[in-house]
Protein backbone atom coordinates (compact mmCIF):
# COMPACT_ATOMS: atom_id res chain seq x y z
CA UNK A 1 0.00 0.00 0.00
CA UNK A 2 2.97 2.33 -0.59
CA UNK A 3 1.36 3.42 -3.84
CA UNK A 4 0.14 6.67 -2.34
CA UNK A 5 1.07 9.35 0.17
CA UNK A 6 -0.25 8.32 3.58
CA UNK A 7 0.43 11.80 4.98
CA UNK A 8 -1.83 13.26 2.30
CA UNK A 9 -4.51 10.68 3.20
CA UNK A 10 -4.30 11.64 6.88
CA UNK A 11 -4.39 15.39 6.15
CA UNK A 12 -7.33 14.91 3.75
CA UNK A 13 -9.18 13.02 6.50
CA UNK A 14 -8.50 15.73 9.07
CA UNK A 15 -9.58 18.44 6.61
CA UNK A 16 -12.87 16.62 5.98
CA UNK A 17 -13.41 16.32 9.72
CA UNK A 18 -12.66 20.03 10.26
CA UNK A 19 -14.94 20.95 7.34
CA UNK A 20 -17.70 18.95 9.05
CA UNK A 21 -17.28 21.03 12.19
CA UNK A 22 -17.66 24.21 10.17
CA UNK A 23 -20.43 22.83 7.94
CA UNK A 24 -22.64 21.58 10.75
CA UNK A 25 -21.63 24.45 13.03
CA UNK A 26 -21.47 28.07 11.87
CA UNK A 27 -22.20 27.47 8.17
CA UNK A 28 -25.32 25.29 8.16
CA UNK A 29 -25.82 24.18 11.78
CA UNK A 30 -29.11 25.99 12.34
CA UNK A 31 -30.51 24.93 8.96
CA UNK A 32 -29.43 21.33 9.62
CA UNK A 33 -31.10 21.31 13.05
CA UNK A 34 -34.30 22.70 11.51
CA UNK A 35 -34.16 20.08 8.75
CA UNK A 36 -33.91 17.24 11.28
CA UNK A 37 -36.57 18.87 13.47
CA UNK A 38 -34.39 19.32 16.56
CA UNK A 39 -32.92 22.05 18.71
CA UNK A 40 -29.38 22.19 20.07
CA UNK A 41 -30.73 21.15 23.48
CA UNK A 42 -32.17 17.95 21.99
CA UNK A 43 -28.82 16.75 20.61
CA UNK A 44 -27.31 14.25 23.02
CA UNK A 45 -23.54 14.69 23.36
CA UNK A 46 -21.79 11.52 22.22
CA UNK A 47 -18.36 10.66 20.83
CA UNK A 48 -19.74 7.88 18.62
CA UNK A 49 -20.84 10.03 15.65
CA UNK A 50 -17.47 11.79 15.63
CA UNK A 51 -15.51 8.53 15.72
CA UNK A 52 -17.65 7.02 12.97
CA UNK A 53 -17.39 10.22 10.90
CA UNK A 54 -13.60 10.24 11.22
CA UNK A 55 -13.27 6.64 10.06
CA UNK A 56 -15.71 7.04 7.18
CA UNK A 57 -13.76 10.11 6.04
CA UNK A 58 -10.54 8.08 6.34
CA UNK A 59 -12.01 5.32 4.19
CA UNK A 60 -13.15 7.89 1.63
CA UNK A 61 -9.64 9.40 1.55
CA UNK A 62 -8.03 5.97 1.10
CA UNK A 63 -10.44 5.15 -1.71
CA UNK A 64 -9.82 8.46 -3.46
CA UNK A 65 -6.05 8.03 -3.03
CA UNK A 66 -6.31 4.61 -4.64
CA UNK A 67 -8.33 6.08 -7.53
CA UNK A 68 -5.82 8.93 -7.96
CA UNK A 69 -3.06 6.33 -8.23
CA UNK A 70 -4.99 3.89 -10.43
CA UNK A 71 -6.06 6.62 -12.84
CA UNK A 72 -2.61 8.29 -12.82
CA UNK A 73 -4.12 11.62 -11.80
CA UNK A 74 -1.54 14.38 -11.39
CA UNK A 75 -2.37 17.80 -10.01
CA UNK A 76 -4.84 19.65 -7.84
CA UNK A 77 -7.44 20.37 -10.51
CA UNK A 78 -7.71 16.83 -11.92
CA UNK A 79 -7.84 15.58 -8.33
CA UNK A 80 -10.63 18.01 -7.48
CA UNK A 81 -12.56 16.89 -10.58
CA UNK A 82 -12.19 13.27 -9.47
CA UNK A 83 -13.54 14.25 -6.06
CA UNK A 84 -16.46 16.06 -7.68
CA UNK A 85 -17.33 13.11 -9.93
CA UNK A 86 -17.13 10.56 -7.11
CA UNK A 87 -18.88 12.88 -4.67
CA UNK A 88 -21.83 13.45 -6.99
CA UNK A 89 -21.77 10.13 -8.84
CA UNK A 90 -21.54 7.82 -5.84
CA UNK A 91 -22.17 9.64 -2.58
CA UNK A 92 -24.87 12.17 -3.48
CA UNK A 93 -26.78 9.73 -5.67
CA UNK A 94 -26.83 7.10 -2.91
CA UNK A 95 -27.95 9.74 -0.44
CA UNK A 96 -30.69 10.88 -2.85
CA UNK A 97 -32.08 7.37 -2.90
CA UNK A 98 -31.99 7.21 0.91
CA UNK A 99 -33.69 10.60 1.09
CA UNK A 100 -36.47 9.46 -1.24
CA UNK A 101 -37.18 6.33 0.76
CA UNK A 102 -36.78 7.90 4.21
CA UNK A 103 -38.63 11.12 3.42
CA UNK A 104 -35.85 13.34 4.80
CA UNK A 105 -36.64 16.32 2.59
CA UNK A 106 -34.69 18.31 0.05
CA UNK A 107 -33.12 20.72 2.55
CA UNK A 108 -31.56 17.93 4.61
CA UNK A 109 -30.37 16.17 1.46
CA UNK A 110 -28.70 19.33 0.14
CA UNK A 111 -26.96 20.02 3.45
CA UNK A 112 -25.72 16.47 4.00
CA UNK A 113 -24.88 15.55 0.41
CA UNK A 114 -23.36 19.00 -0.12
CA UNK A 115 -20.95 18.42 2.75
CA UNK A 116 -19.82 15.09 1.37
CA UNK A 117 -19.43 16.38 -2.18
CA UNK A 118 -17.40 19.37 -0.97
CA UNK A 119 -15.14 17.20 1.19
CA UNK A 120 -14.65 14.81 -1.72
CA UNK A 121 -13.53 17.73 -3.89
CA UNK A 122 -11.15 18.96 -1.16
CA UNK A 123 -9.77 15.45 -0.65
CA UNK A 124 -9.38 14.84 -4.37
CA UNK A 125 -7.55 18.15 -4.85
CA UNK A 126 -5.19 17.43 -1.97
CA UNK A 127 -4.54 13.84 -3.00
CA UNK A 128 -4.05 14.75 -6.66
CA UNK A 129 -1.71 17.59 -5.85
CA UNK A 130 0.31 16.09 -2.99
CA UNK A 131 1.92 12.89 -4.23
Amino acid sequence: MDMFNWWAVLVATVLAFVLGGLWYGPLFGKAWLAAIGKTEDEIEPSASPFVISFFTALLTAITLAWLVHALSIQGWIPGALLGLVTGIGFIATAMASDTAFCGWGLRLFIIQAGYRVVYSVVMGALLGGWQ
